[in-house]
């Protein structure tokens, strides 16, 4: 499974309504944007990733990929994380690009990327994520409309000037919605955007306020209400506060951050979207230690239908899947399911607020190729002849042959490695995917009320196609 093939595309899929989303004030949203990556291998499969993005600021990133990625195993991971993490000296965030490699692998192997992880099919409970600010009437219209379609839980979005017209909306909904309705609230202060309108910046006093007022209103829990890297404000909040506090969602830095909020505090709640995060392998580990920690897990999901798949795979492993809500992104007129899940042939729907984990292998979607034609535009694509002719005009027929013979021989070593990993009944993916246990207790609030414990495609793999090949 060789990566013989890697294609990127700009993505823009225009919206039905103007979008206004809360985390960034003043910006109407009125397309869904992605860059789309195409992993192709040897064997004949395929593998897709998809990160979000504002417009072409990735119109570079082909000439980076392509000789990092060309040539590597598809499942070898390990090898791949370096690879990721090599180009990201470089300022680039590219965890994402690693979730193409498990889509092939889950189809090598004709399994979901789930069961990679040892769970089994199964339905999951969402709660739907709003994406606005609103008034307390508009936003329990919002919220009927959602309880009729069958959700008994929301999260609400604030985001207004003062602490006073944040509480209106949060008393309004919860007196028009009844207790037996299950609410969370997102302040989105945790990665602040004041490009276009000023935004709200919320110190620990103001937080620990809201948040005392919305357990009293029978809230479930609070995310992101202080910024992502105010680790001692988090703990201190996390303490102060009998409601449950979320976040940890776009920390980029994977488990090393996520270890310092573990052993600080933080939270009661860790987030992380496989997207931002490092990838799945990251997140894993990432989940691996927030239940070793005795906290909870349960993603962000709110991206694309791609990266909303990416971490339906992960939550769908988790030990709280039973137990914990997911986030579903529904926010008419404007974010609805077919356009938040731009060119895949199936949109991710809900019956009655709950959700069946996919069983097609891979990530569980399909790329619609009439789609893809008319809101993608292919930038770049690299295969060997590609990036050899590539390096022969940047670095002249001698160096280049030099660059390509070495790098031919670590390539060589390395396939060599996985080669014998496999005859002696290993796994190249073994030490990603150990099964992750954790006592669930009741309640999302961590027990102890302080730190926690130490702790063209082929679908499937041809009957033909080896793990070797």
């Amino acid at each position: 499974m060789r990566i013989t093939d890697v294609t990127l595309w700009h993505v823009s899929r225009p919206l039905p309504a103007p979008f206004y989303p809360s985390w960034i004030p003043g910006l109407p949203q009125t397309e869904n944007r992605f860059t789309l990556v195409r992993v192709g291998t040897s064997s004949g499969l395929c593998g897709f990733s998809a990160g979000p993005a504002m417009g072409r600021e990735r119109a570079g990133l082909g000439d980076l990929l392509g000789p990092y990625m060309i040539g590597e195993r598809a499942d070898d991971i390990a090898s791949i994380r370096q690879r990721l993490r090599e180009m990201s000296y470089l300022g680039w965030h590219l965890g994402w690009l690693e979730a193409a490699c498990w889509d092939v692998v889950g189809k090598a192997r004709g399994v979901p990327v789930y069961r990679l992880f040892g769970a089994e099919p199964g339905p999951v409970t969402l709660y739907a994520s709003t994406g606005e600010v609103k008034g307390g009437r508009e936003r329990a219209a919002e919220l009927e409309q959602r309880r009729s379609e069958g959700f008994t839980a929301a999260k609400l979005r604030v985001h207004k000037d003062t602490l006073a017209d944040d509480l209106d909306q949060i008393e309004v909904a919860r007196q028009a919605m009844g207790p037996e309705f299950t609410m969370g609230i997102d302040a989105n202060q945790g990665w602040r955007v004041a490009v276009v309108a000023d935004a709200p910046a919320w110190d620990l006093s103001r937080a620990t306020a809201f948040a005392n007022r919305a357990h009293e209103l029978g809230y479930a829990w609070l995310e992101e209400p202080l910024p992502n890297d105010d680790y001692d404000a988090m703990a201190a909040l996390r303490r102060a506060t009998p409601l449950p506090i979320a976040g940890a969602e776009l920390n980029h830095h994977g488990l090393p951050e996520i270890a310092v909020m573990l052993e600080k505090g933080c939270l009661d709640v860790y987030q992380p979207d496989a997207v931002f995060a490092g990838g799945i392998s990251e997140t894993w580990k990432i989940v691996s230690a927030v239940a070793k920690a005795g906290a909870r897990y349960t993603p962000h999901t709110w991206t694309n239908g791609i990266g909303f798949a990416i971490n339906l795979q992960l939550f769908g492993a988790s030990p709280w899947r039973a137990d914990t809500l997911l986030e579903f992104p529904i926010a008419g007129p404007g974010w609805l399911p077919e356009f938040r899940d731009a060119l895949l042939e199936t949109p991710w729907l809900h019956d009655r607020g709950t959700l069946q984990l996919p069983t097609a292998p891979g990530l569980g979607f399909s790329i619609d190729e009439g789609q893809l034609w008319r809101f993608g535009s292919q930038f770049f694509r690299a295969t060997k002849f590609r990036m050899a002719l590539h390096a022969v005009l940047d670095k002249g027929i001698a160096t280049a042959k030099e660059i390509g013979r070495v790098r031919d021989a670590r390539l060589a070593a390395r396939l060599a490695e996985v080669d014998a990993l496999q005859k002696a009944g290993g796994d190249p993916i073994a030490p990603f995917v150990a099964p992750v246990a954790a006592s669930v207790k009741a309640g999302w609030k961590l027990a102890d009320g302080g730190s926690p414990a130490a702790g063209g495609c082929a679908s499937t793999s041809p009957a033909s196609d080896s793990a070797g090949s």
